[in-house]
């Protein structure tokens, strides 16, 4: 204990002596959680979208208004030509393009039938699906507003009718940053345990001073503690800062579940990811070596582990990628009980999983690291 004492002091007075290194380990994490969950937003808004208007009339310029008004949409143009607003959607200035047909009042009015003709720029595949998704619900919810102003309201009305309820559980207000926050924190702290303990060993190796401790009577696993441990504890004060000041504080996200649950995951979940720091390390000579190897597995787990797209709709070889990624158990952790309250019950064949995880990149490394005497 005294050794490994000696060690976590050196450790400590290391890190907070690299003036360049503070930055990356307790303000950036933070910045980044301020400013992603506002830009990581799937709620398409400020679609421009084009009118073509045929028929000028009062139930034209209704619809039009309504479109606009929903706060989903841009009014780009407004021309009497498809020709001239499809022009638009060439010169990336439209997204949408709608055109109302000559007698579209009367035939409303007359008929109890009109068509309107949609055309969408499907270039940005999200966009184009959310656009015609709205603007469909949009003029169905416009057409049903018409068609009680034009039925005649009977007293008493024989056909059945089906009333719907909708009730919006764990997330009642639809935020996004709900759904959001509580993933990037987890991606955050996975990048400080992955890039900094890797980072951290191949420095020593480039200035020579690992070679100083090889040749000492320290034993591997006290070198192996004495750089996790320092790193396990910076993990957990970025965590506590994210989780009680940003996510509380700045968007209102306070835990529905047992925060001490969510600490005692944290606590495996930074064991498994320094062990993956610890065994980039031990494959790397140069911190550029380490850097490439690091970016490279944390693209991998960012992309695939459901932070932005759900696990379930990748195709089955990403869905078995996104199983061996430890980033997928903790997001879902994290959510589960941040936004559910859910119990140990649930979770644990997740602390299981990831108990694995820490065992298998751990002593991976340690195997593999070499102590010459």
């Amino acid at each position: 204990m005294r050794t490994l004492k000696f060690l976590l002091r050196k450790e400590f007075r290391q890190i907070f002596r690299n003036r360049a290194l503070l930055p990356m380990i307790f303000i950036m994490p933070i910045l980044q959680l301020l400013v992603i969950p506002l830009a990581a937003d799937y709620e398409v808004k400020n679609i421009n979208i084009s009118v073509v208007d045929h028929d000028h009339s009062t139930y034209s310029r209704e619809l039009i208004s309504k479109i606009h008004s929903s706060g989903y949409f841009r009014l780009a143009d407004y021309s009497n030509s498809f020709n001239d607003a499809f022009k638009q959607i060439e010169n990336n200035k439209s997204d949408l393009v709608l055109e109302i047909p000559h007698g579209f009042e009367r035939n409303l009015i007359r008929e109890n039938s009109q068509q309107l003709f949609i055309a969408v720029n499907a270039i940005n595949g999200i966009k184009a699906s959310l656009g015609g998704a709205y603007l469909n619900n949009i003029i169905a919810g416009y057409n049903a507003d018409l068609r009680v102003q034009l039925t005649e309201v009977q007293k008493f009305s024989r056909r059945p009718t089906i009333h719907i309820t909708s009730s919006n559980w764990f997330n009642t207000l639809l935020n996004y940053t709900y759904f959001m926050v509580p993933g990037i924190m987890v991606s955050l702290i996975t990048m400080v345990g992955v890039y900094m303990c890797a980072l951290n060993i191949v420095k020593e190796k480039e200035t020579g001073t690992i070679e100083q401790i090889n040749v000492t009577p320290i034993k591997k696993y006290h070198f192996i503690l004495g750089k996790l441990i320092p790193f396990w504890l910076i993990g957990v004060f970025i965590f506590s800062v994210s989780l009680f000041g940003v996510a509380r504080g700045v968007y209102g996200i306070v835990p529905v579940g047992n925060v001490g649950l969510l600490y005692a995951f944290l606590a495996v979940f930074l064991v498994a990811v320094l062990g993956i720091g610890l065994l980039i390390s031990t494959y790397s000579e140069t911190q550029q070596q380490a850097m490439s190897l690091a970016f490279f597995f944390m693209m991998v787990f960012i992309l695939m582990s459901g932070l932005f797209t759900s696990v379930d709709s990748m195709p089955e070889w990403a869905i078995v990628i996104a199983k061996c990624n430890p980033m997928t158990y903790f997001i879902e952790v994290n959510r589960m009980v941040i936004l559910k309250g859910s119990s140990f019950a649930d979770l644990k064949n997740h602390f299981l999983i990831m108990g694995g995880f820490a065992v298998v990149f751990n002593t991976w490394a340690i195997l593999n690291y070499k102590k010459t005497s």
